[in-house]
């Protein structure tokens, strides 16, 4: 699959996902399984890990396949699953620890 930018990203989750725009403007979307936002470069996965990181359930990042390698590091410790364009689970996310 050939790179896609964040509004092709946002599209096919929201396709394969049933994903809506998130109504909070917390995260990119919402969906069953929990919120998800969307990195397009290598440069954008760091602060959406970010904003993923301090809300609660089950929270994802849809990347480009290309940039696992990127995202992977970045999102350990922190529960934040990782999912591609198709909605293919690349790492799984975890529910966060009660505090």
């Amino acid at each position: 699959m050939s790179r896609l930018d964040r509004d092709a990203l946002l599209a096919s989750a929201m396709t394969a996902l049933q994903a809506t725009p998130d109504p909070d403007g917390i995260a990119d979307l919402v969906a069953s399984k929990g919120r998800i936002n969307v990195a397009a470069t290598g440069s954008e996965i760091g602060p959406a890990v970010k904003r993923l990181a301090s809300l609660g359930g089950y929270r994802w990042l849809v990347i480009n396949a290309a940039d696992l390698f990127a995202a992977s590091p970045l999102t350990l410790g922190t529960k934040v699953g990782l999912l591609d364009p198709t909605g293919r689970v690349l790492k799984a996310a975890d529910l966060p620890r009660p505090k």
